[in-house]
């Protein structure tokens, strides 16, 4: 027990994506009865108001029937056999709507809380359920406490409605023997409605604090520890579907930065649409010119969309643009073989910005 006590103790950090997904795959969710108890009494009562009449009108023909018929009413096996089969074909031929409207409501129930889950594991035995020790542990635990008082309160509710509802007609109650039959149903099925509607609204509350206080003890039913997070960081990371993703990352970044550097290149040769490569010569620092940006495709278009907007000249060679490409990485310099045609290049966009200052000067 206290190693159990330590151990919760130390889980401290929420549960990761891949945590909540491996439970949802072993059917582990959220999942609150009051919020299904509420659908299936809020559905029930709609569906016996919308059914009272039938049902009024049904019950006082047949009550009027066999009152009127009781003197010719015999007391033996065939005619209660008849009278119960009648019964009981009207109160399934009755009940055949509701019950298959309040199974849907279970279903939708669950979908509305959370996506519906079949999982083997939720079938397979285990056999810490047919454990003693365990069994008690369940018995009395918080949940289970909380389970019984959340019950001994929703019985005190439903008295307490019932007696607000009831109390104020209780004398049109105590002289319902005075009406008619239909008179008296009507009273009924008042006092019904009322208590259906007072009953409702306060489950509402009760289904909105117990729907939070499930997902709440989900959450914290799968915390774990900072040794579990290392764990599963370790797990994780040689699968390739993160390998995948982290590099995608990294491309990415490497991407937003060699975006960066456009704007302070001296030329962007290019394919014209299949490559553009972005190259900075400091005299200074490099004995060649240095690929600060390349790219092919969409990346070669966004580099020279990045270079027209920050006046960079663009020079279309076809060839040198795929040599570059194929013979020179980010951050390195040119080699020897291809000096002549990029120093060209140089030359010619130096001659241009000469031109430039002179024409603003």
């Amino acid at each position: 027990m206290p190693d159990e006590d330590q151990d919760n103790s130390q889980k401290t950090e929420d549960p990761t994506q891949k945590r909540l997904d491996d439970a949802f795959k072993k059917g582990q969710v959220p999942h609150s009865r009051e919020v299904t108890s509420l659908l299936m009494l809020v559905v029930f009562a709609l569906i016996m108001i919308w059914m009272a009449p039938s049902i009024m009108e049904r019950a006082t023909l047949n009550m009027t029937r066999f009152i009127g018929s009781a003197h010719d009413f015999h007391i033996d096996s065939q005619s209660i056999t008849g009278i119960s089969t009648q019964v009981l074909k009207s109160v399934l031929f009755l009940m055949i709507v509701p019950v298959s409207i309040l199974i849907l409501i279970i279903y939708v129930s669950s979908m509305i809380q959370h996506p519906i889950v079949f999982s083997h594991e939720s079938f397979m035995p285990k056999l810490e359920r047919i454990s003693l020790l365990k069994g008690l542990k369940r018995l009395f635990s918080m949940r289970s406490i909380m389970e019984f008082l959340k019950g001994i309160f929703k019985i005190t509710l439903v008295a307490v409605v019932g007696y607000i509802v009831v109390y104020p007609s209780l004398n049109e109650i105590i002289n319902v023997q005075n009406e008619s039959i239909m008179a008296t149903m009507l009273l009924l099925l008042q006092l019904a409605t009322k208590m259906m509607i007072g009953v409702c609204a306060f489950m509402s509350v009760i289904a909105v604090i117990d729907f939070l206080y499930q997902k709440y003890e989900h959450i914290k039913s799968l915390k774990m520890s900072k040794r579990d997070l290392k764990d599963e960081f370790k797990q994780t990371e040689g699968s390739p579907e993160v390998k995948a993703k982290l590099r995608e990352i990294r491309n990415k970044r490497a991407q937003n930065r060699m975006m960066q550097n456009v704007p302070d290149a001296d030329v962007v040769i290019t394919n014209p649409t299949h490559y553009s490569i972005a190259l900075k010569y400091d005299e200074a620092v490099n004995q060649a010119p240095v690929v600060v940006a390349k790219g092919m495709d969409f990346i070669a278009l966004k580099i020279k969309e990045v270079a027209k907007e920050n006046n960079v000249p663009i020079i279309e060679n076809a060839p040198l643009a795929r040599a570059l490409y194929a013979s020179v990485e980010l951050e390195q310099e040119v080699p020897f073989k291809h000096y002549e045609a990029v120093a060209e290049v140089i030359r010619y966009i130096y001659k241009l910005k000469g031109k430039n200052n002179k024409k603003s000067a």
